[in-house]
């Protein structure tokens, strides 16, 4: 049973639980039934199957955010709809770390890093009708320990950023419809350029990494659909999932 309930700003529909398997799951059962034009978004304080790209388990830590959103799109914009979720997440970590000296960077496809360390993870996956989920789980108050994941993790906690998973939902959504609304309204091609301003390893040699293959090349921007592009001998190939690696990191 929802905890909470409560109409935010935009038409958005807000369900908090207590406890979820999965707020992805929540949302993808809820567009089954929604009208279109209809903005829910699901969060749990408690969420005991949580799940990353390629399968990967989203650990809980307690007092960090597990929300879903579904929204409308084609499915020609998938790609699109991933740089938006992260571009929407380094904008809400910018804007609550105001007064705190942070770096914060993008990292293709879908991840925002706080200090080198990655903060938060987002998966899509297709709901019913037109309507997609995107879920995001976001380190607020604690980075889970050990090897469990692919890149370094940390917390807003622990990078100085005070802030709860309420404060930070709210924030999001409401960011995420000023920037939906500027590519309704203007097209994509400045969320495009913002994301590139801000993500980290531009024109650097890079490792990116699927489960059949690792490649290397120069890391030459993504194009209009969100396809990293790998520069190299054979001119620029574009890549569509996998794992990107700082060569220089690991050599230094």
């Amino acid at each position: 049973m929802a905890v909470r309930e409560e109409r935010l700003g935009g038409g958005w529909q807000w369900l908090d639980f207590d406890e979820a398997d999965s707020t992805n799951n929540v949302v993808r059962a809820l567009t089954a039934e929604m009208a279109s034009g209809s903005k829910v978004v699901v969060s749990a304080v408690r969420q005991t199957a949580g799940r990353g790209r390629r399968g990967r388990q989203w650990i809980d830590c307690a007092g960090n955010l597990f929300m879903s959103l579904a929204v409308e799109a084609e499915m020609k914009d998938l790609g699109r709809l991933v740089l938006l979720s992260s571009l929407c997440l380094f904008m809400t970590i910018k804007e609550l770390s105001k007064d705190v000296n942070v770096k914060i960077e993008l990292k293709w496809p879908n991840d925002v890093l706080v200090n080198g360390g990655k903060i938060s993870g987002i998966l899509l996956e297709k709901g019913s009708g037109d309507y997609f989920v995107i879920g995001i789980g976001v380190n607020i108050a604690a980075s889970p320990k050990g090897n469990v994941a692919v890149y370094p993790l940390v917390s807003l906690k622990e990078a100085g950023i005070d802030t709860d998973r309420v404060t930070f939902l709210k924030n999001y959504v409401a960011i995420w419809d000023k920037t939906r609304d500027t590519w309704d309204k203007e097209g994509f091609e400045s969320l495009r350029q913002m994301w590139l301003a801000n993500v980290k390893g531009l024109g650097e040699e890079i490792n990116v990494t699927d489960e059949k293959e690792t490649k290397k090349g120069i890391f030459s921007g993504v194009d209009k659909d969100g396809a990293l592009l790998l520069g190299g001998a054979d001119g620029i190939r574009k890549i569509r999932a996998g794992d990107v690696f700082y060569i220089k990191e690991n050599v230094e």
